[in-house]
């Protein structure tokens, strides 16, 4: 992912709507591109700033937008860790089936 592409997925991330395959990139590319990681913190405090004005009441954006950081990585860990234990079924199923067609054929 680029910065351009970055910078056009701000919203959704905000608006936590970025599917998870966009949403690993996006962090990828958050953790090792400064200007970026900075361009999302403006644009989270301004978003969510200007809503919480609306609304009232005291509030920390950077406490926020650091737990949807960490909100985000752990979605991201969820299903990595889904994804692997898939994949290792789908092997366990395939090693099943070739043991069972050895099986019947020997």
């Amino acid at each position: 992912m680029d910065c351009k592409e970055f910078e056009k997925r701000i919203p959704a991330y905000i608006g936590q709507k970025l599917p998870y395959a966009e949403l690993k990139q996006f962090c990828r590319h958050a953790e090792h591109c400064g200007e970026c990681k900075e361009e999302l913190t403006i644009q989270y405090l301004t978003t969510e700033g200007i809503q919480r004005l609306e609304v009232g009441g005291a509030f920390d954006l950077q406490k926020e937008l650091d737990q949807h950081e960490a909100d985000a990585r752990r979605k991201i860990r969820f299903h990595d860790v889904f994804l692997h234990f898939g994949l290792a079924l789908e092997v366990a199923a395939v090693s099943v089936v070739l043991g069972l067609v050895i099986w019947i054929l020997s």
